[in-house]
């Protein structure tokens, strides 16, 4: 009787042991899923939200303006990559030139300033203004330019 009470007794203890054994099992294995879904959660953050504005400076924009001052129409085209942009046109009494432009790059808009070279009466040109970026491919956009006038600007983002 003994002999049957010992091994009972001893069962008891191992059923113990592999329940407590199965808890810090469970208990490390829901610790260390837990630090592997932060670290995985936090690195696809991490990429997701620093990859795609970078590439974006990487491939061009380019737009098409039309503009107007003292009743002459204006026009012109440009081109922005890595946060400095050219755009050339022609102004008033047939002035035609170009301009260098720097951007501020924000998230939704982007400002610019611009100094340029045009032929006819004034040949230093300046210009600002901002492009505004709804979400989707095309932008638009407005500004100022000393020869050409004030101008409404539509482009394409590749």
């Amino acid at each position: 009787m003994y002999d049957l009470l010992d091994s009972l007794s001893q069962i008891q203890s191992q059923k113990s042991y592999y329940l407590d054994r199965l808890r810090f099992i469970m208990l490390n294995s829901t610790k260390n899923f837990a630090k592997f879904a932060f670290y995985l959660s936090s690195t696809a953050l991490l990429l997701f939200s620093t990859v795609t504005p970078a590439y974006s400076q990487f491939l061009p924009q380019v737009w098409g303006t039309v503009g107007t001052q003292d009743d002459d129409i204006s026009y012109g085209a440009g081109l922005k990559w890595a946060g400095f942009g050219v755009e050339v046109g022609t102004g008033k009494e047939g002035a035609t030139g170009g301009d260098v432009l720097t951007f501020i790059s924000l998230p939704f808009v982007s400002p610019y300033v611009g100094l340029g070279v045009y032929s006819g009466d004034d040949t230093v040109a300046y210009s600002g203004g901002v492009h505004l970026y709804p979400g989707s491919r095309i932008f638009i956009g407005g500004g100022y330019h000393s020869i050409r006038g004030i101008n409404g600007k539509l482009g394409f983002r590749f």
